[in-house]
């Protein structure tokens, strides 16, 4: 009786594995990818391969679920190959990849799913070779002959389908193993899986080396008729050839009658460009070897097209071109004044970024005898300015003055969306329509080799199998490689290290960290409504009043007009929605003036909801009347700053914590955080106990559809839940932010300027914060601070005796109970 073996099993579609075959394999659903991982993690790494039926495929191609798989072993052929996996892939996103090597037939016996995947039970079929054969009854010099006519016929296949290669007619003509010599045949004839199954299952060898003889002869009657289809093709190119040569002999008539060749006028003009141009050696090399090339075949073909563009992006780069810097200060000083609104800080910082520039300048003069690498030293401009903030600030119009404060042309890259690095680095000549990668393109754009280039939207760099544009970046931006930075199209060395790379982001977290060494940071923070209204009367109104084609004076915008468009219908921490609602407001009156009417148009604040629509966005009245159990907090966003509320109730009967509002999982701590501390310090809050222990809490964050997380919302939870079990309603012109501890410290969060700013623009004008976020306050706008109160705290017993509505009249809680809590928490 055979012996029986049981090994994992790997159930694969629309492939068959044969022995002494090696395949690629894909595993991509749950049970195949952990038969595979724990195969490969034994020391054979031995796999059943096994076919699924076609009626296992119908169902499966029905199935909705994209984890469906073979659940028996009636889903399977019941002959399937053991193999062992010489090698695995594992891509960070997709299945894996398999090179998996057939050793022997087995016939399947028992099927069940484990946690490692499908086992399987089987016993191994006999191998089938010509002792075996001969001793079943069989003739060895037939099957002898049979193999001899299976190979004859490969040959002849080979003679007539140039493509086939000699290395593979070697290995089938020199093979003696006749099994293996049909599990070829069957492979390289590309036949269909049940016919290749059967080739697997069948057991007689006579009849299996029959089968693939007869199959091969069909096969070689096909590739005979496909090679005189060919013959017929090739005579109608013979005729383009023969077209060729006469045209050839055209140009050489005409030069004999004085006319001038194209070819040759070609030629001239390429080397009075390559006189002109000044390269480096290595392209001068490289332009001159091109030029011989084209010279030999002619710029009529097909190649002689690609070399001609070639040839032309290789001469009109500028290799030695540059602009001269115009390093006066006061002139950079006055085109971002002109340029943007405040960013104080901002513009302070690129006045000193450009002095250490100027002053570099200043004390390295040129040497002529200096190399490549000592000349990027001397030009470079050191690190990588990156403008982080959200949407809308002007980070983008920040590069376009830089480079109009330099005399410099200013080029923009958009990375959002990037995933091939090829469009960095360019593509090879080998591949049709091959170009040189963004980076290039805009040198040769600007037509100088030292422009303003800004990199936008570097957090939107992604990665995939044509590998990771990020890592490209890391060699652009470092002054240490980029003198010599290589495209892969140009095929020589080009110096970036005279270009100033400007990059921008909106979220630091989604850059890559050896990226980010990188950069410097200067970050952008948001506007607040005094910054947009002078930003509005200063910039975009005109802007929009060009664009719409109307004179300076068609729109008279009042600043109440204008202050509540800001506050009704943008909700942002830059201007571009302003932007667009004004434009919008300019294409209304654009209509009336382009139908005779030129009188300019006074708008008035209740004109607004006609031309604009209803407002978008109104502050919510529900949250001035004091309510117990609702909290205003501050949370910061890619956008910039936001006001967020949160409300809590109590559950009667129940015991369980219960959070709504897409709640992250660091929101989630600060609300057992706080629900711990409440619990731990009731007697001292003046809270009865009893209602914590008897009732159930339900705590939700309004917006449910947009994600919230991080600590910052831990004061205002806290507040929100005291206040509930207080019944003691907490001050509606108050919003506040800071992380807590068990402890009952308030500690420092981030994004203090953009949280006070969103809620001046939410109309509060108190704001409750951490005590060491104190200093941060020097970053938010004078005329903000003094508009507001802000009270630091720096445990959570000031947080609530601040936050808690103190008027009697306006809570339910006695005074004597107000009193107690107060003289307890001090």
């Amino acid at each position: 009786m055979a012996h029986t073996q049981s090994v994992l099993l790997l159930p694969v579609r629309d492939t068959v594995l044969l022995p002494s075959i090696t395949l690629p394999i894909i595993a991509g659903r749950p049970h195949s990818i952990a038969s595979v991982e724990t195969a490969v993690a034994t020391e054979g790494k031995q796999l059943v391969i096994a076919t699924m039926l076609p009626e296992c495929l119908e169902r499966l191609a029905q199935d909705r679920d994209a984890a469906a798989e073979a659940e028996a072993l009636s889903d399977l052929y019941s002959v399937a190959t053991l193999g062992v996996v010489r090698r695995m892939a594992r891509l960070p996103i997709g299945p894996l990849q398999l090179l998996v090597e057939g050793l022997e037939r087995v016939q399947l016996e028992k099927l069940r799913l484990t946690n490692q995947g499908f086992e399987v039970e089987f016993q191994k079929l006999p191998a089938l070779t010509i002792e075996d054969a001969v001793a079943a009854g069989g003739e060895a010099a037939k099957i002898n002959a049979l193999i001899d006519a299976i190979q004859s016929l490969w040959e002849e296949a080979a003679s007539v389908n140039p493509n086939f290669p000699d290395e593979l007619l070697a290995i089938l003509s020199s093979n003696d193993d006749a099994a293996q010599i049909a599990y070829q045949s069957v492979i390289l004839m590309q036949q269909d899986v049940p016919q290749i199954q059967a080739a697997l299952a069948e057991n007689n060898l006579e009849t299996l080396l029959k089968k693939v003889l007869s199959d091969l002869q069909k096969h070689v009657e096909e590739q005979r008729l496909r090679s005189q289809i060919l013959g017929e093709t090739k005579k109608e190119i013979d005729e383009q050839q023969r077209e060729f040569f006469l045209r050839q002999q055209l140009k050489k008539v005409q030069e004999e009658l004085g006319q001038g060749n194209p070819d040759q006028e070609e030629m001239a003009e390429l080397r009075r460009g390559l006189e002109k141009a000044s390269l480096p050696d290595t392209a001068e090399k490289q332009v001159k070897r091109e030029l011989a090339r084209l010279e030999r075949i002619g710029s009529s073909s097909a190649e002689g097209g690609v070399i001609r563009t070639y040839l032309d992006w290789l001469l009109e780069m500028p290799w030695q071109k540059t602009v001269e810097d115009n390093l006066d200060l006061q002139n950079a000083n006055a085109v971002l004044d002109a340029d943007h609104y405040g960013l104080e800080q901002v513009k302070e910082r690129i006045i000193e970024h450009l002095a250490t520039f100027k002053l570099k300048h200043q004390r390295h003069s040129p040497n002529a005898n200096e190399s490549i690498k000592e000349q990027a030293e001397r030009y470079a401009v050191g690190t990588v300015v990156c403008f982080v903030g959200p949407p809308g600030v002007g980070k983008t119009s920040l590069g376009r003055s830089i480079a109009r404060a330099l005399g410099r042309p200013f080029e923009r890259i958009s990375l959002g969306g990037l995933r091939d690095e090829a469009e960095l680095r360019g593509h090879r000549r080998t591949y049709i329509g091959a170009m040189p990668g963004r980076i290039i393109q805009a040198i040769h754009r600007a037509g100088v080799k030292n422009p303003v280039i800004m990199l936008d939207e570097l957090d939107k760099v992604g990665m995939d199998y044509r590998g990771d544009p990020a890592s490209v970046l890391l060699e652009i931006l470092d002054p240490q490689q980029n003198y010599c930075f290589h495209d892969l199209y140009l095929d020589v060395d080009f110096d970036l290290s005279q270009v100033i790379f400007i990059g921008t982001a909106n979220d630091l977290s989604k850059v890559s960290p050896p990226l980010l060494d990188r950069l410097e940071l200067v970050e952008l923070s948001g506007y607040s409504d005094r910054d947009k209204l002078a930003i509005a009367n200063t910039y975009l109104l005109p802007r929009q009043l060009e664009k719409a084609g109307l004179p300076k004076d068609a729109i008279v915008l009042p600043e109440a007009a204008l202050r509540q468009v800001i506050d009704d219908y943008t909700r942002e921490a830059g201007v571009r929605r302003l932007e667009q609602q004004l434009g919008s407001l300019c294409r209304k009156i654009a209509v009336k003036y382009a139908a005779g009417e030129t009188t300019p148009v006074n708008i008035h604040p209740e004109q607004l909801e006609t031309l604009l629509g209803p407002p978008r966005y109104r502050r919510d009245g529900r949250r001035q009347r004091p309510q117990p159990g609702v909290a205003t907090g501050l949370a910061w966003t890619l956008a910039g700053g936001d006001v967020l509320f949160v409300e809590a109730v109590l559950l009667p009967q129940l015991r369980e914590v219960t959070l709504t509002g897409q709640l992250g999982d660091v929101m989630e701590e600060s609300v057992q955080i706080a629900r711990s501390y409440i619990w731990a310090h009731a007697e001292a809050l003046g809270i009865e106990l009893s209602l914590l222990k008897s009732n159930g809490l339900h705590l939700h964050v309004p917006a449910g559809a947009i994600p919230k997380d991080g600590p910052s919302a831990g004061v205002t939870m806290l507040t929100a839940i005291a206040s509930l079990l207080l019944n003691q309603a907490v001050r509606t012109d108050t919003a506040m932010t800071g992380e807590i501890d068990l402890s009952g410290d308030v500690l420092p969060v981030g994004g203090i300027r953009e949280k006070v700013l969103a809620a001046h623009r939410a109309g509060i004008r108190r704001v409750l914060l951490p005590l060491q976020n104190e200093k941060d306050l020097v970053d938010v706008p004078d005329h903000v601070r003094q508009e507001m109160e802000f009270v630091g705290c720096d445990r959570i017993p000031q947080i609530l005796k601040n936050a808690l509505v103190s008027d009697s009249q306006s809570c339910t809680v006695s005074a004597q109970i107000r009193n107690t809590v107060v003289n307890r928490v001090n």
